[in-house]
């Protein structure tokens, strides 16, 4: 049930951001004025959907069984170092299902942002990886654990829509990463999105 549910639910958003998409790209076709000022700090959310693969080496989950995913919570907090490079925190989350549960597999990454033209960035870095119970279904005793380790991330976007302080973009992004358990056990974890961007500088 919470399978069809989430596939559903990733549908879904997946529409709504297409015509999102759409209807933007539109506008800013019809509205030249799309500059942007990146300067001092900056926040961007995103949402969207994509695959997840969970592998543990206790043989419960393995990468043969990837499953669909929707981004919750994915945030990033930066700094502008000049006009093309920031200084950024990425907080990357993934929903997943394991053993009839909703997990998130996530992270704090320290990371580093660069425009390689006025419209087209990439971004990428190394932290701290996160493997803990959705805070919708956390259960005592069953679905309590929080486990960490370390993770990678990279990502790239392109602005489609850029007015005074925002900025609306397209984006994927890869994370993998590492979360230790409890008794020498570890999972990992591969996630690919793809989304929409909002950002004020």
């Amino acid at each position: 049930m919470s399978k069809t549910i989430k596939k559903q639910i990733v549908l879904k958003m997946a529409c709504v951001a297409f015509a999102f998409v759409s209807s933007v790209t539109y506008a800013q076709n019809a509205h030249s004025e799309t500059t942007t000022q990146r300067d001092g700090l900056f926040i961007e959310f995103q949402v969207g959907g994509g695959i997840i693969g969970i592998e543990d080496s206790a043989g419960n989950q393995t990468f043969d069984k990837a499953q669909g995913t929707f981004v919750f919570p994915d945030l990033k907090f930066g700094h502008m170092l000049n006009d093309n490079l920031a200084i950024t925190v990425s907080l990357p989350g993934n929903i997943y299902e394991f053993q009839d549960n909703d997990r998130h597999f996530g992270g704090f990454i320290p990371s580093l942002q660069y425009w390689a033209n006025d419209r087209w960035w990439i971004h990428g870095g190394i932290g701290l990886a996160i493997d803990s119970p959705a805070l919708y279904d956390i259960k005592d005793n069953e679905n309590d654990d929080w486990n960490f380790g370390c993770a990678v991330m990279a990502s790239t976007g392109y602005e489609i829509y850029k007015k005074n302080n925002f900025a609306l973009n397209v984006q994927s992004k890869l994370v993998m990463g590492r979360a230790f358990l409890a008794g020498d056990a570890h999972r990992d974890a591969v996630s690919l999105n793809i989304g929409l961007g909002f950002s004020w500088f």
